[in-house]
């Protein structure tokens, strides 16, 4: 075929007419006179209708087609609303291009068949749509970060220390080297960039050995971080929460079909725009679930799962938790001059029970209280000599924070499980396709 082929979504805005798409079969029926295809492309879906006087060579073949067979169509487009998107393709030319098997994927869903065959589900409407918001989302993230001044930079995937708890460290065969760690984060690497570049960020995959099967897991993920040179705590929260409000504008202005195949109640996410997000300190969240939820939490304690959904279910917009017990943060976070036993470090809790999004702090800046945290969990200082290096030579006050893109994906779109907020999902007891 010569012609000129349009995306689906191309064709319906042209309405009338003569069109050419190509896509994939996403369901059929048919009879002895007629052949109904909904094909399928990235764009959208339409109903074509084959005739078979008009196809009369071709029939045999035609009447064989199953769903995902690829295909080439020409014929006259028309408004119909009787179709699944109010128009329909009156075929008068097809090119079968690539046959299909049975499909192994059909109405009988289970998460494992589905695990098991992510390679063929990346198929359907639902994660089309998702990997759509997801796509959104990173771009979002890049441009927030960008407009703002801020350099992109990597750090290494392969790194020496572990930064956010050792008992969630992949550990990794290195040439016969020992001590050798997938990267939790990127901060302890980031950190050292800052006095060159003074404000950075990354998207990168981040890695979690957690021992968790919960639906907002995975063991592999993606990690928008950043690093700024000059930055106090209220910078910090300013950042996240405005980069969270820049994702969910991004989305809502660019993916509004998407939602729609989602099902998704876009009135859950307009809140985020319009107001501002919800701020805490650790102690009076831990005396708002004593007077609302009847949850008695010992001081000292981290919040749970339970405790931050409880506290989610209370607003509409992502609640900002600062001022934690230093003794349930990471050695780098900044000891309160005011109140020794917290830290300036905060965690973003999203609506609707979709947990934290965001963990940030500004820095410690004292080497010896340093020092004297990484001792305390067990570590060596020694083995961080490039990371105290930083506070030797012209230190300075700074920040950051990470952001975990598939929660987000996840609270965005609704989802059930972060695993479809990924391509192919990592976790404890899921390593393939």
């Amino acid at each position: 075929m010569s012609e000129k082929f349009i995306s689906i979504s191309e064709a319906i805005k042209q309405n009338k007419g003569k069109v050419a798409i190509r896509g994939w079969i996403y369901r059929e029926r048919g009879s002895n006179e007629f052949k109904f295809l909904v094909i399928r492309d990235s764009s959208d879906i339409i109903q074509c209708v084959l005739k078979k006087e008009k196809f009369k060579k071709q029939w045999e073949d035609i009447d064989k087609l199953q769903i995902e067979a690829s295909l080439e169509i020409i014929g006259q487009i028309k408004e119909d609303k009787r179709a699944p998107t109010g128009y329909e393709i009156s075929a008068e030319k097809i090119n079968i291009v690539g046959l299909s098997e049975s499909f192994p994927i059909n109405k009988d869903l289970n998460e494992e068949l589905l695990g098991d065959r992510r390679h063929l589900w990346l198929r359907s409407r639902k994660m089309t749509a998702i990997l759509k918001i997801r796509s959104t989302i990173f771009g979002a993230i890049h441009e927030y970060f960008r407009k703002n001044n801020f350099y992109e930079y990597q750090s290494p995937i392969f790194q020496s220390v572990q930064c956010e708890g050792g008992s969630t460290l992949f550990s990794v065969p290195y040439f016969g080297q020992k001590g050798v760690f997938l990267a939790q984060t990127w901060q302890l690497y980031a950190e050292p960039a800052i006095f060159s570049l003074e404000k950075i960020y990354t998207i990168a995959p981040s890695f979690r050995a957690e021992k968790s099967k919960t639906s907002r897991h995975l063991t592999e993920y993606w990690h928008a971080e950043m690093e700024v040179a000059w930055a106090n705590f209220e910078d910090i929260l300013f950042y996240g929460e405005e980069l969270i409000k820049h994702i969910v504008k991004k989305v809502l202005d660019e993916n509004k079909e998407e939602l729609k195949i989602l099902e998704r109640d876009v009135k859950k996410l307009e809140p985020v725009i319009n107001k501002k997000f919800v701020r805490m300190t650790y102690t009076e969240a831990l005396k708002l679930l004593k007077e609302k939820a009847n949850m008695n939490i010992e001081w000292g304690k981290d919040l749970r799962t339970i405790e931050e959904d409880k506290l989610s279910s209370m607003f509409d917009v992502p609640i900002m938790i600062t001022n934690y017990p230093k003794i349930v943060k990471a050695f780098y976070m900044k000891e309160d001059s005011k109140d020794k036993k917290v830290v300036h470090g905060v965690d973003f809790i999203a609506p609707e029970g979709y947990g934290e999004i965001i963990g940030g702090s500004e820095r410690e800046s004292d080497i010896e209280k340093i020092k004297k945290n990484l001792i305390e969990m067990g570590e060596d200082p020694a083995n961080y000599e490039f990371y105290l290096d930083t506070r030797k030579y012209g230190s300075i006050p700074h920040g950051g924070f990470g952001l975990g893109v598939e929660r987000v994906i996840a609270w965005i779109c609704g989802l059930d499980t972060i695993k479809d907020a990924i391509p192919f999902p990592r976790t404890m007891t899921r390593w393939k396709p």
